[in-house]
This record gives C-alpha cells, sequence and structure tokens, in this order.
C-alpha cells in the first residue's frame, strides 16, 4: 500500500499512517511473556472449576479469538468450543448499542464458559452473560484476559476468572483493536494519550 493511503473497514476509512504511529507510540504494558504467564494461571484455575462439567466455551467475538486459542490449547479436559458475536465498539474508539451478529444457541443445561479479550465498563459481557442465561444454560462463568480499571455501574462488576489487569487507558493486542487493527500483536499496549 502506498504510505499515506487508507484502507477501508467498514464504511469508514482508516489511515495506516496513523495506525504505524499508534502502534510506534505506544506504552507497552504487558510483554507476551508476561501475558502467557497470565493464561497459565487463567487455565489452571479453570481447570480446577469446570473440569468434569463438560462445559461449552464461547469466545466472544471479534476480540475474545486471541484469548480464547490461547486458553483452549491449555484445557486438558473434555469441552465444547462456539462463539457469540456481540459488539459495541464495531471498530471505533468509543462503545455504543449493542449489536448482535450470532447470539447464542440452545444451552440448555449446560455449563458455559464465556471468553473474552477485556472486561471495560460490563455492558457488553453483561448482555452476553444474561443472554446465555436465557438460552437455558445452568451456569455462565466468565472469563477475560484483561479487567480494566474503571467504575462499572451498570456492567458486569468482574469476571471470574481474570488475566491481568490495565489502568483506564484505550488499550490494544492479544485480541483488542485500535479501529480494526493491532488485536495481533502479541502483548498488550496502550495508546499513547489515550
Amino acid at each position: 500500500m502506498i504510505p499515506g493511503a487508507t484502507a477501508q473497514v467498514s464504511d469508514r476509512p482508516v489511515n495506516i499512517e496513523e495506525i504505524k504511529t499508534v502502534r510506534a507510540q505506544a506504552d507497552c504494558l504487558y510483554t507476551r511473556e508476561q501475558v502467557e504467564r497470565a493464561v497459565d494461571q487463567m487455565a489452571a484455575a479453570i481447570g480446577q472449576r469446570l473440569a468434569g462439567h463438560n462445559p461449552l466455551v464461547l469466545s466472544v467475538l471479534i476480540g475474545g479469538i486471541i484469548p480464547t486459542a490461547s486458553l483452549l490449547t491449555r484445557l486438558d479436559f473434555p469441552l465444547q468450543v462456539d462463539y457469540v458475536h456481540a459488539s459495541r465498539y464495531r471498530e471505533n474508539t468509543s462503545g455504543g448499542k449493542l449489536h448482535w451478529l450470532r447470539e447464542p444457541g440452545d444451552l440448555n443445561g449446560r455449563s458455559v464458559l464465556l471468553i473474552d479479550d477485556i472486561l471495560d465498563e460490563g455492558h457488553t459481557l453483561k448482555a452476553v452473560v444474561a443472554s446465555c442465561h436465557g438460552a437455558g444454560a445452568s451456569e455462565v462463568l466468565t472469563a477475560v484476559l484483561v479487567d480494566k480499571q474503571v467504575n462499572r455501574d451498570d456492567g458486569l462488576k468482574q469476571a471470574d476468572f481474570t488475566g491481568v489487569t490495565v489502568p483506564n487507558r484505550y488499550v490494544f493486542g492479544c485480541g483488542m483493536d485500535y479501529k480494526g487493527y493491532l488485536r495481533n500483536l502479541p502483548g498488550i499496549y496502550a495508546v499513547k494519550g489515550m
């Protein structure tokens, strides 16, 4: 791509140079190694709680893809995997109305583990938990790689399993994005000034 050119994401153009600048100036909050250790600890705790329960693991897309994949390879007990797709951000830097692309199917009597990238204000995860209960799940547990230290008046207050905590900054990497980009980075970064 030509320097300074834009790429189309959804219906908004994104300047690739902006993405490169954000990445270059970002503050590293957690390295790949620190993230891997946190995922190891999460997997151990999840295994203690869910081994023997035949759980259904639901990845909350898109951000939950990387944390889900990282955790699944560490869970050594029978489980099934599926996904839900709900978003409030839709590649923006602030949340809006919840938009469902794929709701949970029939969960009658199942133990469900929802895995997402980040617990921010908690609105999305709270809605997904409620939807799983509405679909008949006997229990719904939540796992997030990142717990952002923010006020959660109306959202899910905390996850059952958490990897790391971050301050109230805009973070990306390990599934979290900046305007649809940078999810693929193996560490966790904060946007300079955000």
